[in-house]
């Protein structure tokens, strides 16, 4: 059996143990305290920072708006009249419309008659399209050759059925049309030249024809079908053949086409996109 003096020294270890681990016990108490204090401190500050930082004007959906719609853009009202030549077009003239590289689009389409063009006078042409009807004036004074080759394909129903392709926004304001394929790069299946001169400028209101500039091997024009309406801006070279005008009626139309935006399919070069807001015509006439 164990001595008394055992006993004392047993009690005695088992005491200093209790007091070890109370003191341990005691020691993980207040580290815990203090990170919880520590804890406490960070989310009342970060609180009180993101509440003297946040914008409460606007909800999270009209903060999700901001950052995906478009920045309105600024187009101009005042319809540009139309230019001048410096010098008549002899009445009737000549036109030439070379078989082009690539065939029609539109299979059947034929260039059209090359002599005895008519040079002076209008003709109107009315396109029934899905965002309403677009009032065209062809101007035979400024561009008899353009007019006849519009008024040949408009009467073998060469536009019906096609969509506006191109629209630009910034820079150059204009609806480019006149492609069936939609692509940018359909056409008649002919070519002819740019019926321009070194003074021609643009403005809201001008139809013109889109080209490709000078071809490589000939030098000469590749004007086709395509075609585009200035509704705004068009600081352009005078190397777009203008062969007539929009009516203001019509306009308002493209402008709203304009304000929806455009996908961005022809950004950097030549720059614009295929409208967002749908321009296709359902039939092209012509008195």
């Amino acid at each position: 059996m164990p001595t008394n003096v055992q006993r004392r020294e047993q009690a005695k270890r088992k005491l200093e143990r209790q007091l070890v681990r109370r003191a341990e016990r005691e020691k993980r108490r207040r580290m815990i305290a203090i990170v919880a204090t520590a804890v406490t401190v960070v989310v009342v500050a970060g609180g009180v920072y993101w509440i003297a930082t946040t914008d409460f004007s606007s909800t999270g959906d009209d903060a999700a708006a901001s950052s995906t719609t478009p920045a309105p853009i600024e187009i101009p009202t005042e319809v540009k009249a139309m230019p001048t030549r410096p010098t008549p077009i002899a009445d009737p003239t000549s036109c030439e419309y070379r078989p082009s590289k690539e065939p029609a689009s539109k299979e059947g389409t034929k260039a059209p008659e090359a002599t005895g063009v008519s040079a002076t006078g209008t003709a109107t042409a009315t396109v029934k399209a899905n965002i309403g009807e677009l009032k065209l004036t062809l101007d035979r004074a400024l561009a008899p050759c353009a007019v006849n080759s519009f008024v040949s394909l408009a009467k073998q129903g060469y536009f019906d059925g096609s969509s506006c392709h191109r629209i630009g926004t910034e820079g150059l304001q204009m609806l480019q049309c006149g492609d069936p394929t939609g692509t940018g790069s359909g056409g008649p299946g002919y070519a002819f030249d740019n019926e321009t001169w070194p003074e021609l400028s643009y403005g809201r209101g001008y139809l013109a024809m889109a080209n490709a500039g000078l071809d490589q091997e000939t030098q000469k024009g590749t004007n086709g079908s395509q075609f585009f309406i200035v509704y705004g801006d068009a600081q352009l070279s005078p190397d777009y053949t203008v062969f007539g005008s929009l009516d203001e009626a019509g306009l308002k139309l493209i402008d709203e086409v304009a304000r929806a935006g455009h996908d961005g399919s022809f950004d950097p070069s030549p720059g614009g996109g295929k409208p967002n807001k749908e321009v296709k015509f359902e039939s092209v006439t012509v008195a």
